[in-house]
């Protein structure tokens, strides 16, 4: 089997709200299929067309999956793309039943019927699947197939791997106890091996400048969701709560913006429920900027993204980790646990429920604290798996199929996990652990592959079938 090169960057992914597999992936699929159509002459296309399949189709619209698709068919970056302009874009595209494909061919396009959702369709490789289909002036007809395969990982047919370019790495890591040789081996803090691996991609300079970028969006994504209030939009009529949380606990104090704010909350006290109540302050304020169209970091995934800022913010604002290289730190050991449950699992919830992005976030979360507080490798991989032990068999049952009830919440429990299993580990001797990291990445994939579909982001089973709603989109 080919292995699979997985940079820091592929982990933490820059998008837009409000999924990984169901907004980033399928929107990153368009553009990669707008290549192949401009490869073939763009100024040729006659039509095109884009089927959802399966999970993509169940809970597509709740996701903003047609949105997704558009836009990256219109050959918008969801990097860089001003979010305020996606409602005006897809009303003027809806409108004018016209789309500037690529940005280089205006072609006829009616989002209402060139978007199809097979509700009762799957295909087998993967649940989250989408074909686009084109059709040229001469007759020429090609068809391409991509499945969302989780945190904003996108394979096309019959492809391999869904990292960064295969390279040759230093220290090649497929499972924990990969991760654990080298660190015993060579010395170095799980950080640092990560760093070195990243070295076969660019230099430790451009690393670290990525790297404090993620943070940048991570930090006003917390920032600004701590101070937007209203309703969420998709129907559900969810009222936004951080913000209302931030100005209750800092009673007044007044700050210009991120440094200052976190200087005011410092100044609150170290009290357990002030700081339980600013973790989750800090975890709803990013999942609700994602459930409302805004820029996040995939972390690994858009429904989870909110664990591990959180329990970065909480680092930073109570424990003195407001420092560049720590951040980084944090940030690359996070990463590469999320690696290992890429390889040995899943980070689809559409293929093995909330454990997956959730379990996997808290884990993710729970080893870089736990190295940022000092702890050893084996105390970080511990943390890891005490933080996804206790996610394990989680249900993925948005309501409405939106990335709000209980998606949103959920974010505070994985934060807090976190953690907890981070204190765990640092006050315990590996020594004395049942289960490793790899059992557990084991255990969580075969839970994975014995959980009832319904359970897998479909809303078709658990709250979603219980919370009385009418949605019209979905």
């Amino acid at each position: 089997m080919k292995k699979e090169c997985i940079s820091v960057f592929d982990i933490f992914k820059i998008g837009v709200g409000p999924s990984s597999s169901h907004t980033l992936g399928p929107w990153r699929a368009a553009l990669r299929f707008i290549d192949t159509i401009k490869q073939k002459g763009i100024d040729n296309v006659r039509s095109v067309k884009v089927l959802l399949y399966g999970s993509l189709a169940k809970t597509g619209k709740g996701h903003g999956t047609d949105v997704a698709v558009i836009l990256g068919l219109n050959g918008e970056d969801p990097v860089t793309f001003d979010v305020n302009e996606i409602t005006p874009r897809l009303n003027q595209i809806a409108a004018e039943k016209k789309i500037n494909l690529g940005l280089s061919r205006v072609i006829d396009f009616d989002p209402a019927e060139d978007v199809v959702f097979l509700m009762d369709e799957s295909l087998p490789f993967h649940p989250n699947a989408v074909t686009f289909l084109c059709s040229f002036n001469n007759g020429e007809e090609i068809a391409e197939t991509f499945y969302s395969i989780g945190g904003g990982f996108v394979v096309k047919e019959a492809e391999e791997g869904s990292g960064a370019n295969e390279v040759d790495l230093p220290f090649p890591i497929d499972k924990a106890d990969d991760l654990l040789h080298w660190c015993r081996k060579t010395g170095l803090h799980i950080h640092e091996v990560v760093m070195e691996n990243e070295h076969a991609w660019r230099s430790e300079e451009e690393t670290k400048k990525g790297v404090l970028k993620i943070w940048e969006v991570m930090r006003d994504c917390i920032y600004r969701g701590s101070h937007i209030g209203g309703e969420l939009p998709g129907g559900l009529q969810v009222m936004r709560r951080a913000a209302s949380l931030n100005k209750k606990l800092l009673k007044g104090k007044t700050y210009n913006n991120h440094t200052e704010w976190v200087a005011a909350i410092r100044e609150g006290g170290h009290s357990f429920q002030y700081i339980l109540d600013w973790v989750s302050c800090f975890a709803l304020a990013v999942n609700e900027e994602n459930a409302s169209f805004s820029r996040v970091v995939t972390a690994p995934t858009n429904g989870a993204a909110g664990v591990v800022p959180a329990v970065l913010h909480y680092f930073i604002t109570f424990c003195d980790g407001f420092d560049d290289e720590k951040i980084i730190q944090f940030l690359m050991t996070a990463s590469e646990i999320g690696s290992i449950f890429k390889k040995g699992a899943t980070l689809s919830a559409a293929m093995g429920g909330c454990q997956a992005e959730i379990g996997v976030s808290s884990a993710m979360a729970a080893a870089a604290l736990t190295e940022s507080l000092g702890g050893n490798a084996r105390q970080c991989l511990m943390a890891a798996e005490i933080a996804m032990e206790h996610h394990l068999g989680l249900t993925c049952d948005p309501v409405g199929g939106l990335v709000q009830v209980p998606c949103i919440e959920r974010n505070t429990m994985g934060a807090i996990k976190a953690i907890t299993a981070s204190q765990l580990a640092l006050q315990s001797n590996p020594d004395n652990a049942k289960v490793s990291l790899d059992h557990v990445v084991q255990t969580m994939w075969e839970t994975a592959l014995d959980m009832n579909h319904k359970y897998k982001e479909t809303a078709e089973g658990g709250l979603a079938t219980k919370v009385p709603i009418s949605l019209p989109e979905c």
